[in-house]
């Protein structure tokens, strides 16, 4: 018999193991000209969970000023796949995704909550949320569900492998 209780095995934080994953993905992440570029930061990371978030700029903004829906799309993207690649420390790509805008994104800041759903050995699952905040108050504005190709860095030419230099997207986590 299934219990059912649902668990968070991937949001161990006292998990020696993760620490290495983790600092490559952040020393990654970090590299990434385009999270450069839109000024989002990697706020929170666990094993099978990441958050990103930005501020506001008049340059994220759409013709109504409110976030631009390209800003919810990169962070849903970029949050998912970080989250897909803590949870079993190897290199992971956007396969799709199915974005809801719930709400229209008018705030100070854009925060994208994303969490491994399933974890796989060549395809992750992962959900995300995102909420515009407003005076310290946070409204769903979007959500989010990710199929996220988890690769095998053996397989991939040495090129490939760890890839540097501005607009990285291959996350990589060994």
């Amino acid at each position: 018999m299934r219990s059912t209780n649902r668990e968070k095995p991937y949001n161990a934080n006292n998990d020696p193991d993760f620490a290495p994953i983790a600092t490559r993905i952040r020393d990654n992440v970090g590299r990434q000209g385009f999270m450069t570029h839109i000024g989002a930061e990697l706020s929170e990371l666990t094993r099978g969970t990441c958050t990103l978030a930005v501020d506001r700029r008049p340059e994220l903004l759409q013709q109504h000023g409110l976030f631009h829906g390209g800003v919810t799309a990169f962070l849903v993207d970029n949050a998912t796949t970080i989250a897909a690649a803590t949870s079993r420390g190897q290199s992971a790509l956007t396969a799709e995704y199915k974005l809801n805008l719930l709400s229209p994104a008018a705030g100070e800041r854009l925060i994208c909550r994303a969490r491994v759903i399933k974890p796989g050995r060549q395809v992750a699952v992962v959900a995300a949320d995102v909420f515009c905040v407003t005076d310290g108050v946070e409204k769903h504005t979007a959500t989010a569900l990710a199929s996220i190709a988890m690769l095998d860095e053996k397989r991939l030419p040495e090129s490939q492998a760890r890839p540097e230099g501005p607009g990285l997207k291959l996350i990589t986590a060994r």
